[in-house]
C-alpha cells in the first residue's frame, strides 16, 4: 500500500464538485454578477451553476493567465491553493472557494487574510466529490470523501464571518 513516506503515492488534484456542492450555497452567491469558474475540470461545475441560474464563464483557460467575471466560485486543485489564494488576494478578486478545513490553519492563509474579511461557510455535511485520475474515474473509486472542506469567501458580504448550513 502507498503511503505519504512512499515514492509510491501518486498526487492527484482532480476531485470534481458535486452539483449539491453549490445547490447548498445558491442562496449566498450574488446573481447579479458574473461567475468565473476558474478551474475546469472535467466541465460539469459550470454547467450546474449555469443550471442554477448564474451568468457563468467556464472555458478551459489558464487561471493563472486570465482575469474574468467579477467573482470566482469554484473548486481549485488543492496542491495549488498557496497559488490560487495569492492571485486572488492579489487581483482583490472575490471568491467563493472550496477548500479543505486545514488550509485554514496553513500560515500563507493567516499572512493573507488575517483581519482582511475572509468568511467561512461550513457544510451541514461532508462533500463528496467525484475523483479523477487522468480524465477518468477509477474504477474502484467510492463516493466517500474522506476529508472535511469549507467554501472560504472573501469580499462577498456575506451576513456572517462563518455561517453553518443547515
Amino acid at each position: 500500500m502507498a503511503g505519504f513516506h512512499t515514492k509510491t503515492f501518486l498526487k492527484h488534484d482532480d476531485y470534481m464538485s458535486p452539483k449539491y456542492a453549490w445547490e447548498n450555497i445558491q442562496h449566498l452567491i450574488p446573481k447579479d454578477k458574473v461567475i468565473w469558474e476558474a478551474f475546469y475540470g472535467d466541465g460539469k461545475s459550470g454547467t450546474y451553476l449555469q443550471e442554477l441560474g448564474f451568468n457563468v464563464i467556464h472555458e478551459p483557460v489558464d487561471f493563472f493567465e486570465n482575469n474574468l467575471g467579477q467573482v470566482v466560485c469554484s473548486n481549485p486543485p488543492y496542491s495549488k491553493s498557496k497559488e490560487v489564494l495569492t492571485r486572488l488576494r492579489q487581483l482583490e478578486k472575490p471568491f467563493i472557494l472550496i477548500l479543505p478545513s486545514s488550509k485554514i490553519n496553513t500560515q500563507y492563509v493567516r499572512q493573507l487574510f488575517k483581519n482582511q474579511g475572509l468568511q467561512i461557510i461550513i457544510p451541514r455535511k461532508r462533500i463528496h466529490f467525484e475523483k479523477q485520475v487522468d480524465g477518468k474515474t477509477p474504477d474502484n473509486w467510492k463516493n466517500a470523501c474522506n476529508f472535511d472542506c469549507f467554501y472560504y469567501c472573501y469580499k462577498m458580504d456575506l451576513p456572517k464571518d462563518i455561517i453553518w448550513l443547515e
